[in-house]
């Protein structure tokens, strides 16, 4: 079973730049999928972004694409997500979600507590 934790939410410009870390426990983490999820207020949770376990194969909704990069460092069992060009629609807590199998696509198995992304206009 693997852990997660997120931090680096907060308040941020339209326009700026954020980076959101999760930093799992567990001696098996570089073998799980590790994904990002967001839940605006009144909204459904919903996917954002998924990297496989080796780093090689990474999924991004429509709405992050191009503007959202997910990437891992095995070493720290850490994942980032780099958000560039935020939109106040990015506006939602973030979630870091863990799971075993090969999809880097829901559903997950594990989540983490949420850390707060505030976009203002």
């Amino acid at each position: 079973q693997v852990q997660v934790v997120e931090s680096g939410g907060g308040l941020v410009q339209a326009g700026g730049s954020l980076r959101l870390s999760c930093a799992a426990s567990g001696r098996t983490f570089s073998s799980y999928v590790m994904g990002w999820f967001r839940q605006a207020p009144g909204k459904e949770r919903e996917f954002v972004a998924g990297i496989s376990w080796s780093g090689n194969r990474v999924d991004y909704s429509d709405s992050v694409k191009d503007r959202f990069t997910i990437s891992r460092e095995k070493a720290k069992n850490t994942v980032y997500l780099q958000m560039n060009s935020l939109k106040p629609e990015d506006t939602a807590v973030y979630y870091c979600a863990a799971k075993t199998g090969v999809s880097t696509r829901p559903p997950f198995d594990y989540w983490g507590q949420g850390t707060q992304v505030t976009v203002s206009s």
